[in-house]
């Protein structure tokens, strides 16, 4: 669906997108990753054909952003959730997304409907003939997100969906998105909120300048910390650490108490035999569990290793 060839930006010479290489495929939620300044927004700005890459390209669709006709296609064909969505304040938020859609060429009878259910969704429809100039900033960013789709398009870039938005409303936007996804739409998320990018992305990128790290949040993981488990013990001897530690499978063990903390190769093939050899050896198992690592700690991980 996306696929980004060498794309590279720089202003004057400050090179803030250098070599991009990136495939997002269709009907993938992609998690965008990275501090401020990363060129995130940059990226965005590309791939939307707001402004030409330095170098290199991307090809949405079959649509190639270098091309000035297919560019247009793109503008058209996208939908686009900017970081500061602006809005016409004096005008009422039923007229704001009717001026949008006019200028998406949606046919009126589809427009009534269409705002009418995306008011509804974001909880804006009470609220449809006040001008949005007095809405609060998490209305006005459930007002963009309904603007950006009034012309029901394929990719979806979200540049902070729930920047602004209390608990519930972020957890509507959150269920929207995977609603989006179900229908096979493409949607690259920019986001902060990591454990929103945990939850709801297929895949993740870690980005600062270049791409450091892509992959689902649950292979980052396993990659930079691999797999782990804890077994707790009513007692621990020397003897059951000297023999669990002799298991080929079983790597970097260390003793908390009555805790046996060790790496593993497969937590789910090794699980069993590590039991029937604690057991074997007389120990009290009480519990066993993986330990899981948050996307909040492969991401500082990655970004302290690129330091």
């Amino acid at each position: 669906m996306i696929e980004m060839r060498g794309l590279s930006r720089s202003f004057g010479n400050n090179r803030v997108v250098n070599n991009l290489n990136l495939n997002i495929n269709e009907g993938e939620v992609f998690g965008f990753l990275g501090p401020n300044g990363a060129g995130k927004t940059t990226t965005v700005r590309m791939l939307a054909c707001l402004i030409r890459p330095t170098e290199g390209t991307a090809i949405l669709d079959g649509l190639d952003i270098n091309n000035e006709k297919d560019a247009m296609s793109i503008r058209r064909e996208i939908g686009l959730l900017t970081e500061s969505p602006g809005l016409y304040d004096t005008l009422s938020a039923q007229r704001n997304l009717d001026f949008y859609a006019k200028l998406y060429d949606v046919p009126e009878t589809k427009r009534n409907e269409r705002i009418g259910h995306y008011l509804k969704m974001m909880g804006l429809w009470e609220k449809r003939d006040e001008p949005v100039g007095g809405f609060s900033k998490g209305m006005k960013q459930k007002m963009a997100i309904a603007r950006c789709l009034l012309h029901e398009p394929k990719v979806l870039f979200l540049d902070e969906p729930t920047s602004g938005l209390d608990p519930e409303a972020s957890r509507i936007v959150r269920d929207f998105i995977l609603e989006l996804k179900g229908e096979g739409r493409t949607i690259f998320l920019c986001t902060h909120n990591l454990d929103e990018a945990d939850r709801i992305c297929d895949r993740i990128g870690i980005f600062k300048g270049s791409l450091l790290g892509v992959d689902t949040p649950s292979r980052l993981k396993n990659d930079l910390y691999g797999r782990s488990v804890t077994v707790q013990l009513r007692e621990v001897s020397a003897a059951i650490v000297d023999n669990i530690r002799s298991l080929p499978f079983v790597k970097n063990l260390e003793v908390n108490g009555n805790e046996l903390r060790m790496n593993v190769s497969a937590p789910e093939q090794d699980n069993p035999q590590l039991v029937r050899s604690l057991i074997a050896l007389n120990a009290d198992v009480q519990f066993v569990y993986e330990n899981k690592h948050s996307l909040e700690e492969v991401y500082f991980k990655v970004m302290g290793e690129a330091k």
